[in-house]
């Protein structure tokens, strides 16, 4: 049997690693949601996060590990929006310099955050371009070291710290949700979560036009989809990682799907009733859950709301077409 390229032990020793850089972010409960589900729900407020997103996590913990003469070269990474935040700030954090390839139709607020935390952006087109190749190039070019969203041991165990901190703060789950783009959230909180809560079911949610890993589970090896068009943007990945993949397919009990409708319903509760801001990708666990899409319906059920960035502009023009 193949050793796990991240275990406990890695997340245990990432969430080390980023204390006092990250934040510990804050469990909400809501007795209303819980009515609503019929289920105790724990949710992990990662819109709280540096950035207001998981990711920093996994930035944090790979960047502080490279050697002064790498942090002195600088960094590159390429995201539609979070990782590049957290690689940014992990960046300017550290003392060095962050290069990040962007989308160009990536929502502004989130452009104009990575570029406050000093970071040079090289647009391209999502639906033409290929951001690994151009990444890996202009990494190549410049001399840095290229921090991958999600297709590296360190990036994974440091997303992997989310899962750690709940379970530690509220105990055994039944089930855990967390939303699926390239995957790394979701290995690192399974492998976290299926070591310190036996048994748990780890349900990954995806928006129902970015179902690649949900086909790929469903296959048994990755399967490549059209570059999806949903609201979801943080979770438009067309393609599993590899290495996220690997995890994911022996840990995964399932994935399921939200529709656009269904994660403005989640935003919108979210808002009203817990009174915080989630990006669409950090709604998608919500919103599965609301939508019934858990059968049989767990007892205790933690949802890791992966992130808040969302500009004013564009949560109010998205909350008015919600109902």
């Amino acid at each position: 049997m193949s050793t796990s390229p991240v275990t406990l032990d890695d997340v245990r020793d990432a969430a080390a690693q980023i204390k006092g850089a990250a934040h510990h972010t804050p469990v909400l409960r809501s007795r209303t949601i819980d009515r609503m589900v019929g289920a105790e729900v724990f949710m992990k407020c990662e819109n709280f996060q540096r950035v207001g997103a998981f990711k920093f996590r996994g930035a944090y913990n790979a960047i502080s590990r490279l050697s002064p003469e790498r942090l002195r070269r600088g960094v590159a990474a390429y995201s539609s929006g979070n990782h590049a935040q957290g690689v940014a700030l992990a960046a300017r954090e550290l003392g060095s310099s962050a290069v990040i390839v962007m989308p160009e139709d990536t929502p502004q607020a989130k452009i104009d955050a990575t570029a406050g935390y000093g970071a040079e952006i090289v647009t391209y087109d999502r639906f033409t371009g290929d951001r690994v190749a151009i990444g890996g190039k202009l990494a190549a070019e410049r001399g840095l070291t290229l921090i991958p969203p999600y297709e590296h041991p360190h990036i994974i165990a440091g997303q992997g710290t989310a899962a750690l901190e709940l379970i530690e703060e509220v105990g055994p789950l039944d089930a855990l949700l967390t939303p699926v783009g390239g995957g790394g959230l979701m290995a690192g909180c399974a492998t976290a979560a299926t070591a310190l809560s036996p048994g748990i079911r780890m349900i990954g949610v995806e928006p129902e036009q970015g179902d690649d890993t949900k086909r790929s589970l469903e296959a048994g090896h990755r399967i490549s989809i059209p570059v999806p068009r949903t609201i979801a943007d943080g979770q438009a990945a067309e393609i599993p990682g590899e290495l996220t993949f690997s995890i994911n397919q022996r840990l995964l009990d399932g994935i399921v799907l939200v529709s656009d409708e269904e994660i403005l319903a989640g935003m919108k509760l979210a808002f009203e009733r817990l009174k915080i801001v989630t990006e669409p990708s950090g709604a998608t666990p919500l919103a599965a859950l609301l939508s019934g899409r858990l059968d049989p319906l767990p007892a205790r059920i933690g949802l890791v709301i992966s992130g808040g960035n969302i500009g004013l502009p564009r949560f109010t023009e998205l909350m008015s077409v919600s109902g």
